[in-house]
């Protein structure tokens, strides 16, 4: 019988008689949350997992169960080191992958970074846009080769690219006022798109991407967050669900927040999946409206968009891909 997946389905569930064993994945923001507990899922089942990670000695003591269940089941985690908010990190990191040349079946780009004050990277970006965005174009970019054929590349969005589109005039915030809301909401939009153009350039090779929404998860982060602030986000959310008449909002596990990321990496049909965004275990639907009661925002999948955030990106990192 299938098994019906939804909002409230774990990596467990999903990856429930499921054989990883010779499958390969990378990944990123392994110190934490949901990289962690990504991670462990797939390592569980049998894989080989490189996890990457800006404080290596973190992520080795936040992953001594993921280590644990690879010596029972056969599976593997490898460490390396990846700090996205620098570009000298991230091709450091793409050299020694490429350096390795062991192939990947996925690329899980999870770690990121939500709503903290302003700031910018190593490399003058906006530290939420050159992180979860330019950060990953370019470690991924740089690696895609190392994909197999079959082999997809998952991007995590967010419900908070509804916050805002990008703005390719501004991407830096150098002429806007900073929101850290805002600020969030591009970068989202950004992965979301990165996912969209990725997956038109390597389709025809049997590679696919797509952009996934893991829910609403108390990790660390929320860190820059004050709990007052988490609770006025939490009782918008839920006015959100009430207004449109939906169940009432719930915080997911960690468990039930990685199951989105493993269900399209390794268990939805490719062709399903493929340059589209997903929540709770399926595709979302494109929907308009304000608030963050779920599904795409049109613009986050506009494949005009796409094309020109990458054109503004490989400006912006210097490199053509």
């Amino acid at each position: 019988m299938t098994k019906i997946l939804g909002a409230t389905s774990t990596t467990d569930d999903v990856l429930d008689g499921v054989d990883l064993r010779g499958k390969r994945f990378l990944v990123t923001g392994a110190s934490a949350g949901l990289g962690v507990e990504t991670a462990r899922a797939l390592v569980a089942h049998g894989a080989d997992v490189v996890g990457a990670a800006r404080d290596l000695g973190k992520a080795e003591r936040a992953t001594a169960a993921v280590q644990d269940a690879a010596r029972s089941s056969g599976g593997s985690l490898e460490l390396v080191q990846l700090d996205l908010a620098s570009l000298a990190s991230v091709r450091a990191c793409a050299d020694a992958l490429l350096a390795d040349s062991r192939t990947f079946d996925g690329i899980i780009a999870n770690a990121g970074v939500m709503a903290p004050p302003f700031g910018r990277t190593e490399d003058g970006f906006e530290t939420q846009f050159g992180t979860n965005h330019l950060g990953h174009f370019v470690l991924v970019n740089r690696i895609a080769s190392l994909l197999k054929p079959g082999g997809r590349m998952v991007s995590l969005s967010s419900a908070g690219h509804r916050f805002a589109d990008i703005d390719l005039e501004d991407p830096n915030f150098e002429h806007t006022p900073y929101a850290e809301f805002v600020a969030y909401g591009r970068s989202k939009t950004a992965t979301a798109l990165f996912a969209v153009e990725f997956d038109r350039r390597h389709r025809d090779h049997g590679i696919r991407a797509v952009a996934v929404h893991p829910g609403g998860i108390n990790t660390e982060l929320g860190r820059h967050m004050s709990a007052e602030d988490m609770a006025a986000l939490i009782d918008s959310l839920e006015a959100a669900h009430a207004a449109a008449g939906l169940p009432p909002y719930r915080l997911k596990s960690i468990p039930q927040g990685a199951a989105t990321s493993v269900w399209a990496a390794v268990v939805a049909p490719a062709h399903d999946v493929g340059g589209h965004y997903c929540e709770d275990c399926h595709v979302a639907e494109v929907v308009e409206g304000e608030g963050l009661r779920g599904g795409a925002r049109p613009y986050a999948l506009d494949g005009e968009r796409a094309k020109a955030l990458w054109a503004t990106s490989e400006e912006l990192v210097g490199e053509r891909f």
